[in-house]
């Protein structure tokens, strides 16, 4: 891999402020181009007038690099990055090992990334804790997708409820490859009475994009909801996220 240009090299860059339309850069007397500048204020103008449905996906993704990259025209990192990763989400979401080899990519620019995606995570949770989760079904499903859609590997979470089907907590059990997750059943059902919870959801990712559950799937589920039956608690649903879609264990009759 080629050595970036030093004239376009990151800098760290102070917490609050707007760099780039400012006083002069603090380690050096050189403005930011005001071809730069001037796309920035449009770009910037035309996201609080239309918010991100005025936008398309790699506009966007600039918003984000203008702070990381403040005195370079971030268009081309920004289209390189979503051809790389295949859109706006997986972008977000990429590991920062896999972010750090593309070209023009450094700790700043993973930093600002990295900060968007968890903060869309709070967001997407707060929505879900500490609600009846029955209740708000589709902002359950939508913080799923927030948290794993867009993983390269596979993730098992368990999300458990107490009595009146309150989100009481979102765990992740297990970590695996890009088709297998170990999971234990009795850790999932100690756990569920190490926190009181009455009941519980099962939420696991598939990588590749498509839901639809394995036939080891199928017999994981079946054996944590014989242990969770056996100790008195509820399996509610198994869902399975894939890109753009979701599976559910119960509207299939699986469960």
């Amino acid at each position: 891999m080629t050595s970036p240009d030093p004239n376009l090299a990151e800098r760290p860059l102070p917490l609050f402020g707007d760099l780039d339309e400012a006083q002069p850069l603090a380690l050096s007397s050189e403005r930011l181009p005001s071809y730069i500048m001037d796309h920035r204020k449009r770009l910037r103008a035309r996201f609080m007038e239309g918010g991100a449905a005025a936008m398309p996906d790699y506009e966007l993704l600039e918003l984000i690099l203008f702070r990381a990259l403040p005195r370079q025209d971030v268009k081309p990192l920004a289209r390189q990055l979503l051809n790389t990763f295949g859109g706006f989400g997986q972008v977000l979401s990429a590991p920062v090992a896999r972010l750090s080899e593309v070209q023009g990519v450094g700790p700043a620019v993973v930093q600002e990334l990295k900060i968007v995606e968890a903060a869309a995570q709070r967001l997407a949770q707060s929505r879900v804790l500490q609600r009846p989760v029955l209740s708000s079904w589709q902002a359950l499903v939508d913080y799923c997708h927030a948290a794993m859609a867009h993983r390269t590997t596979e993730q098992f979470r368990v999300l458990y409820l107490d009595r009146k089907n309150v989100l009481i907590a979102d765990e992740e059990q297990a970590r695996g490859t890009v088709d297998h997750v170990p999971v234990y059943p009795r850790e999932v059902v100690k756990r569920a009475l190490e926190l009181d919870a009455s009941a519980l959801i099962l939420v696991h990712n598939h990588p590749s994009g498509d839901p639809t559950p394995s036939q080891a799937d199928i017999m994981m589920t079946d054996q944590i909801n014989l242990a969770a039956q056996a100790l008195g608690l509820t399996l509610h649903d198994h869902l399975v996220i894939g890109k753009g879609r979701e599976l559910s264990f119960r509207a299939q009759g699986l469960l």
